[in-house]
């Protein structure tokens, strides 16, 4: 059995990311020779060829990327493993939900109004982010519990509870004509000539292909769409962000967003389950447009 550490995987990670022995050794803060003997040791005891080396540098094998790959999930669930334990044994601490700025304040008041009624409830501390990134947050332990949006965000591996149903809305300028309907459908904004859809990045990172401009903040988005550069369809609770420049018109074919509540399915914190309750009691109506 070939139980690899920790340092060992730090190590390799070090010098896949570098690319060059000595580059690795001076940030890991060791001499170059005992990392050197330590990636040879890697290779041998794992049977395969990591890293390529000749007189020009280093390279990665097909093998070695799968190793840097798996070595960097495995680095970060040790880290997020000790961040949440250093977390649990702290019992003043409160509960970080995280969600995307944005998001619905109405849902998140009346979640956190019906927690506080609990007795004994456990404070919650509200971590704002961007769009897609509270998986990254619930997984790597800086947050216990988050509102996240199915279909557009990263679910795998979640307990989820669902929270609400919506439908979405074209934000646009304010001065464009398409803002006079009173509905719109996805023909109809699919394909504007002098307003792009503007493109979020996908679960994985990429862009999806389009003429529409990239954008990852919101902050850029509302700014885009003030100045006539692009729209966006988007849950219609997101219009609680809008700008007075911006004008959000429902799309009565685009499909709906669920609302849920997502925890590690590993989580045996009572305080969480304690809010999932809360959450489970709400309610909500779905969003009629």
């Amino acid at each position: 059995m070939h139980d690899l550490e920790t340092r060992e995987l730090r190590y390799f990670v070090a010098v896949a990311e570098e690319l060059h022995f000595g580059r690795a050794a001076e940030r890991l803060g060791i001499a170059q020779p005992p990392l050197s003997r330590a990636i040879s040791q890697l290779e041998k005891r794992l049977g395969v060829q990591l890293l390529d080396r000749d007189r020009r540098g280093v390279a990665l094998t097909d093998t070695g990327r799968v190793l840097l790959r798996e070595a960097r999930a495995a680095l970060d669930a040790v880290e997020a493993a000790a961040r949440r334990t250093r977390r649990a044994g702290d019992p003043k601490r409160p509960l970080v939900l995280v969600t995307k700025a944005g998001a619905s304040h109405e849902l998140l008041r009346q979640l956190l109004d019906a927690h506080a009624s609990e007795p004994d409830a456990v404070p919650v501390e509200v971590l704002l982010c961007e769009v897609g990134e509270q998986a990254g947050l619930l997984r790597d332990g800086h947050a216990d519990v988050a509102i996240m949006h199915r279909p557009f965000d990263d679910l795998a591996g979640f307990d989820t509870e669902n929270l609400c149903v919506e439908g979405q809305v074209a934000l646009l300028p304010a001065g464009h004509p398409l803002a006079a309907r009173d509905q719109l459908t996805l023909a109809d904004v699919r394909n504007v000539p002098d307003l792009p859809i503007a493109r979020w990045p996908r679960l994985d990172g990429t862009y999806p292909d389009g003429p529409g401009p990239e954008v990852r903040t919101q902050s850029k988005l509302a700014q885009l769409v003030a100045l006539g550069k692009t729209l966006l369809v988007i849950p219609a609770s997101s219009r609680a962000w809008q700008w007075p420049d911006h004008v959000a018109v429902p799309v009565v074919d685009a499909p709906e967003v669920t609302t849920v509540i997502a925890w590690p399915p590993s989580s045996r914190s009572p305080a969480v389950a304690a809010l999932v309750r809360s959450a489970a009691g709400l309610h909500i109506l779905s969003t009629q447009l």
